[in-house]
């Protein structure tokens, strides 16, 4: 069985039942874009804005969810400074459970047939041999843009939750939370920490209108002025008993004075009450990205998996 349409929540909570099979047995060949917390991170913040230009196909066998596409097709983004970008390309989002492995043709076949016309870019996984044979053979080649010094490819980094270290606040700061401190303060400090970003108050609402959100793990540090200087949302995965941390930011003008990780180790032993015994965090992973990877190496994160971007010109079939 499978269709074309719109992505709706409802497709968002199937897609993450993918993800958490596959987590369970295969974690190495979770695609990037297709966690269960980017999943719902991703869908929520720009179905309002976007979800005009997105596509997905679904792939069944019985009434159990095996493969997905969620094609990202051109569109125009307004920015928080007023500032717009036209998306020209595509981008696909995409996961086949590894017992069904042969389905990911049928997803290429479907992907060029949606994007025909445009360049097109994936990220497969690179533990993900077959696929990567498959992609190549429809004429997919890695990116080299992508894959330099300045690349956009992106790492996993895990880490268990058996002892995180007590964090620490530079006086007169303080963990909140959203529900705590309410949407207007949610939303800002996520401008705040990714300015210029294209998210917004209707953004929130649809990140608040998955399955997966909770607000009590949505953690935030509140400086003494009021003003929320570092932000993360926490996606729990009970099936794993896994929590996974999209996105994390801290504000332009409170960076390099440890809120990025007192934050995280807050939220790693917020998540360990709530259950987890796992975590793991997404960053770039290329040279000439340091920081983020840095941090997060520094709180005990280890690589797990990372992506390989391929790219297919416009005039290829």
């Amino acid at each position: 069985m499978a269709n074309a349409e719109h992505v709706t929540a409802v497709d968002v909570h199937l897609m993450q039942g993918l993800a958490q099979r596959v987590t369970a047995d295969r974690p190495e060949l979770v695609n990037s874009d297709a966690s269960y917390g980017e999943l719902a991170w991703n869908w929520g913040r720009g179905h309002a804005a976007d979800g005009a230009s997105w596509r997905r196909r679904m792939w069944y066998s019985g009434e159990q969810l095996v493969a997905w596409g969620w094609a990202h097709l051109p569109r125009t983004v307004r920015r928080s400074d007023g500032s717009v970008r036209d998306v020209t390309g595509a981008y696909l989002a995409y996961q086949v459970h590894p017992g069904h492995a042969g389905l990911v043709d049928e997803v290429i076949d479907w992907y060029d047939g949606t994007a025909a016309g445009l360049e097109r870019t994936v990220l497969p996984g690179a533990a993900d041999e077959y696929a990567l044979q498959r992609w190549a053979a429809h004429g997919y080649e890695t990116d080299p843009a992508g894959l330099g010094d300045d690349g956009t490819w992106t790492q996993l980094n895990e880490r268990d939750l058996t002892d995180p270290e007590q964090p620490a606040l530079p006086d007169g700061f303080r963990f909140r939370t959203a529900d705590e401190a309410g949407p207007e303060a949610a939303v800002q400090a996520h401008l705040d920490a990714w300015n210029p970003s294209a998210y917004t108050a209707e953004s929130y609402q649809g990140v608040r209108r998955t399955p997966a959100y909770r607000g009590d793990l949505h953690i935030l540090v509140e400086a003494p002025d009021g003003t929320m200087a570092a932000s993360t949302i926490m996606w729990l995965d009970e099936a794993n008993k896994s929590v996974e941390f999209e996105p994390v930011g801290t504000h332009q003008g409170y960076r390099r004075r440890g809120l990025a990780r007192a934050m995280l180790l807050h939220g790693m032993r917020q998540a360990r009450a709530a259950g987890a015994t796992h975590a793991t965090v997404a960053c770039l992973g290329a040279p000439g990205h340091p920081q983020a990877r840095g941090l997060y190496h520094g709180l005990g994160f280890r690589e797990l998996s990372r992506d390989v971007p391929l790219v297919k010109a416009p005039t290829a079939g």
